[in-house]
C-alpha cells in the first residue's frame, strides 16, 4: 500500500499558543466607538484588576481558531470507525432545517396556539418512531441514551408498582451497554449478570434458571455489542413475561435493523432510541442528545408528561395523565435535536431500511476480509460492527492499543478497543452505511499494513502515534496521579 495515500501520512501540524501569549497591546480587531456612559466610581473594597484580556487583530483569532479545529478530528474529517456508536456522517440540510427560526426562536413557554408547528413536528416524530420501532406510544422528553434507559426502568417501577408487586432485581446481559446495570441501580434495582452463549447470544434456558418473581425484568442491547443479533429473543421475552417481567430493549444499534425487525413482535416492552446513533443528530461532546423511548400500548400511561397529541386538527400537550411517571426534561425535550431527526426521517423516508441493510453489508465486508488478519471473536453473521482481539499479536507483544494507537498515524480515529469486556483485547469495528467502498478497502489496507509492521518493526508499533501532535501519553501514571487542574 502506498503510504502517502493514506489520510494522516503527511501534513503540517500547527503549533499554536495561547492568545494570552499572541496577544500585544494596541492591537485591535474592531473599532469600538467611545463610550458616552460617565464612569462609575464603585466603593473601594470592589475596586481591583480587571480581567487581563489579550489585544488581538482580526487575523489573529481567526487563525487561532482556525488551527485549533485542525487539531480536532471528526466525521467531517474522516472516517470513525467507532463500534456501538454509528458515528456516520449525517446531511448538514437537517442542522439548516433545525436553525429555521420559526422552530429554533419558538419560546418554550408560548401557549399551544402559538407553537402549532413545533406540536406538530413532535407528535409527528413521535408517531413515525412508534411505526419504526412497533411500539405505538413514544415520549421525546428524555435527553440522551442513557436517560431513555433511567426513563424506561422508571416505567419498569410504575408498571410493577400499579400490579401491587414488589421486583427488587433486573438482569442484565454481559453483552449489553454499559450503562444498563447503572441505570436500573438508579431506580433501586439490583442488576444481576447474566453470561451470553458460546455464539455470543443469550440462551434462552440461561435467562429461565435466573427469572424469579422478584426479578422486574431483562435489559437487552439486540443487536448486542458483540454486533450479533439476539436470535433467541422471542423465547427470552416469552420467559420474563411468564413470570410477570417486562424486556426493556436498548435501542442504541437500531442503525443496524431499521425497517428490518418489528421490536413488539420480538417481545420487547419498552426501548429507548439514541437519536444522534441513527437519526442525524449531534454525537460527541457531552451532547445535547435525545433519547426517546418507545413503549407498548398496555404502558402508555405511565409515559412522561407532557406528550405531543393530536385533538381534531390541533396539536396540544397532554398533561392530565395520572399514572405518568413525571417529567424528565424541563419544557419538551432537547427540541433542536428533534428537528433534526424529524428532517432525517422524512427525507429518508423508506430508505431507512436500506440505510440499515448498508451498514449491515459494510461491517460483513470489513468481517471477512479482515478475519484472516486479526483474530475474530466470534464467527458469526454480524450485524453493523464486527469484533476481532489482539490474540494472534500476542506473540510479537502487540497489543490492541499498539494498533489503535498506530491507526492514528495513518489518519484514523482508533476504532473502540477493549470493549465489550467478554472479548479479551476487543478491538470493535463499525463502519456505518455512509463509508463508501473506496474508503472501507483503504482502511482494511491500513490495518493489514499495521499488522505487518507489528511482525516487522514491533518497536514502531510500541512508540505509536508518531506523526501526530501529541505522542502516546504515559496512561498508567494519568491513571494513578491525574492532573485535574485544567
Amino acid at each position: 500500500m502506498n503510504e502517502n495515500k493514506t489520510p494522516g501520512a503527511s501534513g503540517l501540524i500547527m503549533n499554536e499558543p495561547l492568545l494570552w501569549e499572541k496577544g500585544k497591546k494596541g492591537r485591535c480587531g474592531m473599532c469600538v466607538p467611545k463610550s458616552d456612559v460617565p464612569e462609575a466610581n464603585f466603593p473601594e473594597a470592589l475596586q481591583g484588576e480587571g480581567p487581563d484580556f489579550p489585544d488581538l487583530s482580526e487575523v489573529d483569532v481567526v487563525r487561532h481558531y482556525t488551527r485549533l479545529s485542525q487539531w480536532n478530528f471528526g466525521v467531517d474529517t474522516g472516517m470513525y470507525p467507532l463500534g456501538s456508536c454509528t458515528m456516520k456522517y449525517n446531511p448538514k440540510i437537517n442542522e439548516r432545517v433545525a436553525a429555521t427560526p420559526a422552530l429554533a426562536a419558538a419560546h418554550p413557554m408560548l401557549a399551544d396556539e402559538h407553537v402549532q408547528g413545533n406540536l406538530q413536528l413532535m407528535y409527528e416524530l413521535q408517531e413515525y418512531l412508534g411505526a419504526i420501532t412497533g411500539l405505538p406510544a413514544v415520549t421525546v422528553q428524555p435527553a440522551a441514551g442513557a436517560h431513555g434507559e433511567l426513563t424506561g426502568m422508571l416505567i419498569f417501577a410504575a408498571y410493577h408498582k400499579s400490579r401491587g408487586s414488589k421486583r427488587t432485581k433486573i438482569l442484565i446481559p454481559d453483552t449489553a451497554h454499559g450503562t444498563n446495570p447503572a441505570s436500573a441501580a438508579l431506580c433501586g434495582y439490583k442488576p444481576i449478570p447474566v453470561k451470553s452463549g458460546k455464539n455470543g447470544i443469550l440462551d434462552a434456558q440461561t435467562i429461565a434458571d435466573v427469572m424469579d418473581e422478584e426479578t422486574a425484568g431483562i435489559m437487552v442491547t439486540n443487536p448486542n455489542t458483540l454486533g450479533l443479533f439476539e436470535t433467541n429473543i422471542r423465547q427470552i421475552a416469552e420467559v420474563v413475561h411468564a413470570k410477570g417481567g417486562l424486556v426493556y430493549g436498548d435501542g442504541a444499534n437500531l442503525n443496524a435493523v431499521m425497517g428490518i425487525i418489528d421490536a413488539a413482535k420480538c417481545g420487547v416492552d419498552v426501548m429507548h432510541l439514541n437519536l444522534h446513533k441513527t437519526f442525524s443528530t449531534p454525537h460527541g461532546g457531552g451532547g445535547p442528545g435525545a433519547g426517546p423511548v418507545c413503549v407498548t400500548a398496555e404502558l402508555e400511561k405511565f409515559l412522561p408528561t407532557p406528550r405531543a397529541v393530536k385533538d381534531g386538527d390541533q396539536f396540544k400537550l397532554e398533561y392530565d395523565c395520572p399514572d405518568s411517571v413525571g417529567r424528565v426534561h424541563g419544557f419538551h425535550g432537547n427540541f433542536g435535536v428533534l428537528v433534526r431527526a424529524y428532517s432525517y426521517i422524512r427525507t429518508m423516508g423508506p430508505d431507512l431500511k436500506k440505510a440499515s441493510q448498508f451498514a449491515v453489508l459494510s461491517a460483513a465486508y470489513i468481517k471477512e476480509r479482515l478475519k484472516g488478519t486479526l483474530k475474530l471473536a466470534y464467527n458469526m453473521p454480524c450485524m453493523h460492527e464486527c469484533v476481532f482481539s489482539d490474540e494472534w499479536q500476542q506473540e510479537d507483544k502487540i497489543t490492541t492499543l499498539d494498533i489503535a494507537k498506530r491507526l492514528i498515524d495513518y489518519g484514523y480515529h482508533p476504532p473502540t478497543i477493549y470493549f465489550p469486556l467478554v472479548v479479551h483485547g476487543a478491538i470493535m469495528i463499525e463502519p456505518t452505511e455512509t463509508e463508501c467502498k473506496e474508503d472501507i478497502d483503504q482502511f482494511i489496507d491500513t490495518v493489514k499494513k499495521i499488522v505487518q509492521e507489528s511482525k516487522d518493526n514491533p518497536e514502531l508499533l510500541r512508540n505509536a502515534p508518531v506523526r501526530s501532535k501529541m505522542r502516546r501519553l504515559d496512561e498508567i501514571q494519568a491513571a494513578r496521579r491525574p492532573c485535574l487542574c485544567g
